[in-house]
């Protein structure tokens, strides 16, 4: 039990360092950043392959941290709502995830697919209080544009890459831990 918790918290300080250097792929270019969504695949994974509660830590430290350190996303309002709307997905994604018995193909896309419904809902409450409602605040045509259409490039890639890491981490893991 004690060796599965530490290979735990190495494996989230591994997805951690991940989210902190994937989105330098970006060339920190915020525009390019809200497309591939790059920190939400390393909390997406951490939260499948370690659970939930990691997942939702990593989610919480890795805007916050890269902010500090990097100085993107900037630290309010961008850090601060995706240190909320990241552990979201995380809790969303891991909690469906260990509802399935199985853990195929389709136990990842029901996951996946239902913490990026239920995070973007998160998104959509966290911005609507910091930056208000109304016609110069947070409105319907901003979100349906920044959770669902300028973030395509971002789900499709997503949506094909996790699958396939969870699955080759897994083979690995089978390998390595007979």
């Amino acid at each position: 039990m004690k060796k599965e918790k530490t290979q735990k918290i190495v494996l989230t300080a591994v997805f951690l360092s991940v989210g902190l250097v994937l989105p330098f792929l970006t060339a920190q270019i915020p525009q390019i950043g809200e497309r591939l969504l790059p920190m939400h695949i390393p909390v997406f994974l951490c939260s499948l392959i370690c659970g939930w509660q990691y997942g939702a830590i990593c989610g919480l430290i890795l805007p916050l941290l890269r902010s500090f350190l990097f100085g993107m996303p900037e630290l309010y309002p961008s850090a601060f709502s995706m240190a909320i709307e990241l552990p979201a997905y995380a809790i969303i994604c891991g909690l469906i995830y260990l509802c399935f018995k199985k853990k195929n193909l389709i136990a990842i896309y029901v996951s996946l697919i239902s913490a990026m419904l239920g995070g973007r809902v998160v998104y959509a409450i966290v911005q609507a209080f910091i930056l208000g409602l109304g016609e110069d605040g947070f409105t319907l045509s901003i979100f349906i544009t920044k959770a669902f259409l300028r973030p395509v490039p971002g789900i499709i890639l997503q949506l094909i890459l996790i699958p396939a890491i969870v699955f080759a981490l897994n083979k690995l893991k089978k390998k390595l831990f007979k």
